[in-house]
């Protein structure tokens, strides 16, 4: 995972530009379900790296690795307690560095410690002196009938002809990515305001009205009880005239 990941460049000083899939990344999941393989591409275009995927059922090409989850569990924390989380990863990185990286590895025979400051260390660049990678957020959204998914408050659209369905959503790199059956659909800047509507016109193509969807109409103003005649001098009571005439009728 991308969290994982960056523990492990953080302590190995550097990354690789070229990069394979390993257990961050599920070796068949490149082609079969891009959705899930957004966020280790993300992570990789923001610290430059070059992912390379490996063939399904060629574990050849994957490289030597063990056991980690199981061995990590097994050996550095059953059988602990930690009073806080800072204790635990106290723990693991004074297991890392006096069991872990120095006891002889099954597959290769030698220390990892070894084999890293041998092999491996003049492969890696600098860490560039960037903040850590946003975490990057997957979920399962709805369509709404005004052919809009609601995430944070806002709403960002998708082609109408989606409407009702289910899409997933991945937010990361300030972007908002939507995906259907496996297929981006709709990406859009992630907005850093709430409650606003962000709006693709190309994703309302074909329905009538569309074009006027935004558009503020000036409320009518509202019509008085009686409409006021154009010369207000008409209106005066007949006394005024009989008392200019001279008499009455």
């Amino acid at each position: 995972m991308p969290g994982a990941t960056f523990a492990s460049l953080s302590k190995s000083w550097g990354i690789e530009s070229l990069g394979s899939p390993r257990d961050w990344i599920s070796v068949a999941a490149m082609a079969r379900s891009p959705p899930r393989v957004v966020p280790s591409l993300a992570f990789c275009r923001y610290w430059g790296i070059t992912p390379r995927a490996c063939a399904p059922y060629r574990a050849r090409t994957k490289g030597k690795d063990e056991r980690g989850v199981g061995y990590v569990k097994g050996n550095a924390i059953a059988g602990h307690r930690f009073a806080s989380l800072d204790e635990l990863q106290a723990h693991l990185a004074c297991w890392m560095r006096e069991v872990a990286d120095v006891r002889v590895h099954g597959t290769t025979g030698e220390a990892p410690i070894a084999r890293f400051e041998r092999d491996e260390r003049s492969a890696l660049r600098p860490l560039p002196g960037k903040a850590p990678f946003l975490q990057v957020r997957e979920l399962t959204r709805r369509v709404h009938s005004d052919a809009c998914v609601e995430l944070d408050t806002n709403r960002y659209s998708v082609p109408w002809r989606l409407i009702g369905e289910s899409v997933t959503a991945v937010v990361a790199e300030r972007q908002v990515r939507i995906f259907y059956a496996g297929q981006e659909v709709a990406c859009h800047a992630q907005s850093l305001l709430r409650r606003k509507t962000i709006i693709d016109r190309s994703h309302l193509a074909g329905i009538v009205g569309a074009h006027l969807l935004g558009v503020s109409w000036l409320p009518r103003p509202e019509p008085s009880s009686a409409p006021v005649p154009a010369n207000p001098e008409l209106l005066r009571p007949l006394q005024e005239y009989e008392q200019v005439l001279g008499g009455g009728w």
